[in-house]
Formats: structure tokens, sequence, C-alpha cells
């Protein structure tokens, strides 16, 4: 049985912002087609969308709203609405040398680009049942953010190679106003107990209320209530209980 949960603004917030020009090359990417990487892009998009704005508002302005016997002719908007898309975020988290020389990096990215063969690979290291790829990319698609780590480990020397794993994820579902719920959250084993699943969570968290969106839910193991209850979520607050429901076989 899973709990639920709520949080609240006043959760502490990891502040560990490093920004760093690094390059996040991964094949069969799945993107986030909700987030456009700079303004013009948002603005042409914002441009597309109007005529279909405009054409409701001249279908209103062609008649007339009718109350209490009184006519109103309903008037568009001066000027068109612009809807600004969030930015993606790309940071180092950690960076450190290993004992045989090489340099590694931990990036979390808010982008939303992700393979989802490396993503099953990671559930695979948890533990978790596999699931079919074709809705392991629909859930990535359909998500609001999907945040995720990648270690880069770089060979010592001029022309050291470059490796890049994913080691952790989380995504969130949103109706982009006031209320999320975050899912799937995982860490690789071999990268547990350095603090890096309480700063993947902080920073999705803060992205989420950076965006106005302040009623943040999530489903745990019981395993983990502890480690969420320490981030300032709450189990049932106020007496809301979580409901399921499941198809009878």
């Amino acid at each position: 049985m899973v709990a639920g949960f709520t949080v609240t603004p006043s959760s502490s917030i990891c502040r560990v912002c490093i920004p760093t020009a690094c390059r996040l090359e991964a094949r069969g990417k799945v993107p986030a087609p909700r987030f456009l990487h700079n303004r013009k892009q948002a603005k042409r998009r914002s441009a597309t969308a109007w005529p279909l704005k405009a054409g409701l508002w001249d279908s209103l302005k062609s008649g007339f709203l009718k109350t209490n016997n009184n006519t109103e002719t309903v008037e568009p908007p001066s000027t068109p609405l612009e809807e600004e898309e969030p930015v993606p975020e790309e940071l180092v988290l950690l960076e450190r040398t290993l004992p045989d020389g090489s340099a590694e990096q931990i990036i979390f990215s808010s982008a939303g680009d992700i393979d989802v063969y490396d993503l099953q690979a990671l559930c695979d290291k948890v533990g978790w049942p596999r699931r079919p790829l074709t809705k392991i990319a629909a859930s990535l698609r359909n998500s609001y953010l999907v945040a995720t780590l990648h270690s880069i480990i770089r060979s010592p020397g001029p022309e050291g190679e470059e490796r890049k794993q994913l080691i952790g994820m989380a995504r969130a579902t949103s109706d982009h106003a006031f209320n999320a719920t975050i899912w799937d959250v995982l860490v690789d084993p071999s990268y547990q107990g350095q603090g890096l699943g309480k700063t993947l969570m902080e920073k999705v968290i803060r992205t989420l209320l950076q965006r106005d969106i302040s009623n943040i839910t999530l489903f745990a193991d019981s395993k983990v209530v502890d480690f969420y209850k320490n981030m300032g979520f709450e189990v049932d607050p106020q007496g809301i209980k979580g409901m399921f429901w499941y198809p009878r076989v």
C-alpha cells in the first residue's frame, strides 16, 4: 500500500547552483515537448496558437450575450497573451577526481532528454519490475517535468574518453496551474547514500515552486516514508485520504 503526501513551499530547498556548459548527448532521447530551448521558440509557438484564439473571440464578438433582457457585446483582449515556456536547467552538482585519475561530474538537468533503454537499465538496477518501453516513452513524453542525474566521467589526458551514465531520475505530472504529482524517483544503488536523492527531490520541488505550482503530492513505498517526511512531506495532511481504483479481473 502506498502513502499520499503533500508539501508546502516552506520545505527546505537545496541551494547548490553551479551552471555549466556541458555536452549532454544520448541516443534514443525522448524529448519533453513542453520544454522549449529559447524565447524565440516560445514566441513562435504562441504566434501559431493565437489565430485559433482570435477565431474564438471573433465568433463571440459577432454575437451577443443576453442577460436579463440586456445585450452585451463581448470584446476581445487588447493584446494576445503570450505563454512563456519554462527554460530547462542544467547544473553541476558535484565534481571529483576518481582514484584512477579520471574526473567525474554529476549533472542535474530538467531538460527531459532521456534514453528509454538507459532508464530501463536503471530500473533494473533498483529492482523495479520491467514495463513496456512504449509505455515508458509515453509517460516521459506526457510528463510536465522530467529531471535527471547523469554521471560524466572523463579519462585523464587531452584526448581522454568521456562516458555518460544515467544515475537518477524523477518526473512530475501537472495541471500546469495548481497541482503536481511526483513519480518514479530512483537513484542508482552505487550512488545512493551520497545525498543525491535528496538533492534531486529538492531541485524538482524548487523547479515546480518557481513555476508557481505549490500543491505537490507523491506516492511512496512504506520503506522510504521517513525519507520524504524529512523533506517536509506529510502523510494524509488534514485527514485527507488517498484512494485507488483497480480493475477487478
